[in-house]
């Protein structure tokens, strides 16, 4: 439970949650070798707007996932599956809230205020901190009960 989670199994995890659903492109990313477990989900995420690359050539399958990233994904699943709300808090409770990426922001203040994604006892939330297969159990079990979809 204490070891990292890659980027590519937060989308095999997702690609299983949605029960590995048909998958008819191959992802464009030419670090994703298209025999590994993890290759239809990250065709499947990146066809469906839920996953992007690092770059228009690389989607990093084996760097760590970090947990700004892990709520970006879930965010744009919930999006996807149509049961996403935008939120409309804040993150100033979170001393290093300042160090949340642009893009991630709102993703983030949404699986904050939809109790999917909970700070540290030292308030801070670790945004670009690499989650581990603990913490994205408790992200998944948390979006399933909380959003469901």
């Amino acid at each position: 439970p204490n070891e990292k989670l890659t980027r590519g199994q937060m989308m095999a995890l997702l690609y299983r949650l949605e029960g590995e659903p048909d998958v008819e492109a191959q992802t464009p990313f030419a670090d994703v070798k298209q025999e590994l477990y993890y290759a239809k989900a990250i065709a499947w995420a990146y066809a469906n707007g839920i996953a992007y690359g690092v770059s228009h050539e690389a989607f990093a399958p084996e760097a760590e996932v970090t947990r700004e990233q892990m709520a970006a994904f879930l965010a744009r699943y919930a999006a996807w599956k149509g049961v996403y709300k935008e939120a409309e808090g804040n993150l100033a409770q979170f001393t290093d809230s300042k160090q949340i990426s642009a893009y991630a922001a709102p993703h983030v203040m949404w699986a904050v205020e939809n109790g999917i994604l909970s700070g540290y006892t030292d308030n801070t939330l670790r945004p670009l901190g690499n989650a581990t297969r603990a913490e994205a159990a408790n992200m998944f079990m948390n979006y399933c009960l909380n959003i469901g979809g």
